[in-house]
């Protein structure tokens, strides 16, 4: 039942000999259908016969026909899978299969159980450790929404580095800006924010920070003033190298 085979070279008579069967089978499984995908998706020629996929205890994968004998040593996957693929979307499709390879697994677990007589203890054992587990359909399809969400999101990730990896005070701030506009990147960041200046004080007005505020730092005294108290706009922000707020700058201005 290992390598290429589906026979019964190796039976499983355990809880834990079974749930280890069904985490191989199912890593290889998932392997198709993420990691491998391309691979898998060519071997699913429509003009072939009827195909299936197959996963393996040592965590490999087969495209191949069914197997021969009636009935079949094991539970066989789904037939035809092939056949469905050129009619509907690539993602679609690998849901489909996804679907009906954890069915599979499933029949395939308690088949053993049931040929090696599994009481109701056992039985309710091996689903609960199966069941902690998600299933290949939970994984393609978080899969497939995270390789979409990196694509769409790769250029805003590119120029956050940009600005972080920049060095000097300025580039700092306008990090900052970009925080207070409600652009976080993700609820972490602005936690974070509201954490290190949930208590700061307008240096020009004195009110307490709100973050659907745009705020601005003075890269000099280091104290933050409301954008409207010091007649800065974010667009303007943008452009600012260093930031001097009105006290700084008039400080300055008043040196011999």
């Amino acid at each position: 039942m290992d390598g290429g085979g589906r026979g019964g070279v190796y039976n499983p008579r355990t809880v834990e000999e079974v749930y280890r069967d069904y985490q191989g089978r199912r890593n290889g499984l998932i392997k198709a259908l993420t990691t491998d995908v391309e691979r898998f998706y060519r071997q699913c020629d429509p003009e072939k016969e009827n195909l299936c996929l197959y996963g393996f205890p040592s965590e490999q994968w087969e495209v191949n026909l069914p197997a021969e004998e009636v009935p079949p040593e094991l539970p066989e996957p789904a037939l035809g899978i092939n056949f469905a693929r050129d009619g509907m979307p690539e993602s679609d499709w690998l849901s489909l299969v996804a679907v009906h390879s954890d069915a599979w697994l499933l029949s395939v677990a308690y088949y053993f159980g049931a040929r090696f007589g599994f009481d109701k203890s056992d039985r309710k054992r091996l689903f609960n450790m199966i069941n902690d587990l998600p299933t290949v359909f939970e994984v393609v399809a978080g899969y497939a929404k995270k390789q979409t969400t990196e694509k769409s999101s790769i250029s805003n990730h590119s120029s956050s580095k940009s600005k972080s990896n920049t060095k000097g005070r300025g580039s700092e701030s306008q990090m900052k800006y970009a925080k207070m506009q409600g652009k976080e990147e993700d609820d972490e960041m602005e936690d974070e924010d509201e954490d290190e200046h949930g208590d700061t004080l307008c240096g020009a007005c004195g009110e307490n920070y709100a973050s659907d505020e745009f705020w601005i730092c003075c890269d000099i005294c280091e104290r933050w003033f409301h954008g409207k108290c010091v007649k800065i706009t974010p667009a303007r922000a943008e452009h600012i190298k260093q930031y001097k707020c009105p006290s700084c700058s008039s400080n300055k201005r008043a040196r011999p």
